[in-house]
């Protein structure tokens, strides 16, 4: 297969039948594409000129297809913030960029950078950093661990001139995490509130945002619910939702301060209808909700994750790590996978909860997965999401505005299921304000299209039938004698 590297001016394209994906050039104008003529295609030639028109002819209804599927999940990644962040502030939303840390500086970077490359994400990111810490300061602690008692003399000054710098760098390189965790909540809040402050495009942004979820939310009664899960750190997601009046379930319980529950997944929304007597409907408007990587409002508190109350966009985190049951509160209790508190079960919990909800919301037949504005840079969720194309009857759908590193085309080669992915790929194909404009459907008006076009159909159907009597009537009368 020839590279499929997403460059400038292109868009990748595999939709309904298409064999492979197929790729398109720009041509006079930012909207008038043409097909390369390297590559085969069913539904154009190559001096074609390609509207926006007519590939939403070919996008919007396979699409609308698959939201209707009996399982809809949507998978959205930091394209998704960049995007809103952008078309409010014309600026790029602060990403996962690396922190600085000085105690063994030289040694985290080269680990850091050799466990990136591994996972194709080029240089590393914060997430890495964290990581790579976290395995040095359990070593570190180890380390420690092993210090004799005070009265083995001769014992200790050997252990001590062996490790002299030890007690000293393992306090350093807590006190840098600890540090890197605020900073970087502080730059997600600071993004926060560029998006709220933003003068003139702010509605215009977060109109798009909503229009997004509720495409995807607007499901029929008869459906399974929608499932959101996200990598992102931010409050984006529960923004658009709360301006658009979209109820999220998660697992977390309570009004002051909510805490992590394990038991509460099947919790849903129902009413019953006046004068009808049965089972109760389901209510519109709700979606289940999965931070896979954790929030930055997320807080581990007495052995319990808890939300705290921590307001969009705030200038400050540290006013709020401070619960009255706990005297003395810091950064490191947030809850930001990998994240870096020492209790093995709380390195495993809640994050092992949550990916075991992402699995067994995929993984079943007649299910459809969107991906938004993810790069396939996570292989313990490329891993599920492989093991859920196994299933025939599931389909997973690539929307994306670019492809860094050329991770999705690769990941899509690797997958090996064709017939079971959709690719939309490119700066206008993965643009967040021309899916909404253009192709992703309007599920508030689709019943009543539908309902409109059966109608015009049967009296359609009708007139014709009506015709063919009359018609019949006449033949029948010009064959009497």
């Amino acid at each position: 297969m020839e590279d499929q590297q997403n460059q400038e001016n292109q868009q990748i394209i595999k939709t309904r039948d298409d064999p492979e994906p197929v790729t398109l050039e720009q041509v006079n104008n930012e909207s008038s594409f043409k097909i390369k003529e390297s590559k085969s295609c069913s539904w154009a030639k190559s001096e074609d000129e390609i509207t926006p028109e007519k590939l939403r002819e070919r996008i919007e209804p396979w699409l609308t297809a698959l939201f209707q599927s009996e399982h809809l999940s949507l998978l959205i990644g930091s394209g998704l913030t960049t995007a809103v962040h952008f078309l409010a502030t014309e600026k790029l939303a602060n990403g996962m960029s690396k922190q600085d840390f000085n105690t063994f500086k030289d040694e985290i970077n080269k680990s850091v950078k050799d466990s990136a490359e591994k996972a194709g994400r080029g240089e590393g990111n914060f997430e890495d950093q964290i990581r790579v810490v976290n395995e040095l300061l359990a070593g570190l602690n180890i380390l420690e661990s092993t210090k004799p008692d005070e009265n083995k003399g001769k014992v200790l000054e050997q252990w001590k001139q062996n490790h002299k710098d030890l007690e000293e760098d393992l306090k350093s390189l807590q006190q840098e995490l600890e540090n890197a965790l605020k900073n970087f909540a502080g730059s997600i809040l600071k993004s926060e509130n560029d998006l709220i402050t933003a003068k003139g495009t702010k509605e215009e942004s977060l109109n798009y945002l909503v229009s997004f979820l509720m495409s995807f939310a607007s499901r029929t009664g008869t459906r399974d619910r929608l499932n959101i899960f996200t990598t992102n750190y931010d409050r984006y997601i529960e923004l658009g939702a709360d301006i658009a009046g979209l109820r999220l379930i998660d697992r977390f319980v309570g009004t002051i301060s909510p805490i992590f529950r394990a038991s509460r997944m099947d919790i849903d929304y129902h009413y019953n209808p006046p004068g009808i007597r049965g089972e109760p409907r389901y209510v519109e408007g709700v979606a289940r909700y999965t931070k896979l990587h954790g929030s930055i409002d997320w807080f581990y508190s007495n052995g319990e994750i808890r939300r705290i109350g921590l307001p969009f966009g705030a200038n400050d985190i540290t006013p709020y790590l401070q619960p009255c049951e706990l005297e003395k509160s810091s950064a490191m209790q947030l809850m930001i996978y990998p994240n870096p508190a020492k209790d093995l079960e709380t390195l495993f919990y809640p994050y092992s909860e949550l990916f075991r909800d992402f699995a067994a919301a995929i993984c079943r037949p007649n299910s459809t997965v969107v991906c938004y504005g993810y790069g396939f840079g996570d292989e313990h969720i490329n891993r599920i999401i492989k093991d859920m194309l196994t299933i025939p009857s599931t389909h997973l759908v690539i929307i994306s505005y670019s492809d860094p590193n050329d991770r999705i085309m690769k990941t899509y080669e690797k997958l090996g299921r064709n017939a079971q992915i959709t690719l939309l790929i490119g700066d206008h194909l993965g643009d967040l304000k021309t899916l909404v404009e253009h192709y992703l459907p309007k599920p508030a008006i689709d019943r009543t299209t539908i309902r409109m076009a059966d109608l015009i159909k049967s009296r359609l159907g009708a007139q014709e039938q009506t015709t063919q009597v009359k018609t019949s009537e006449n033949d029948e009368g010009g064959t009497l004698p």
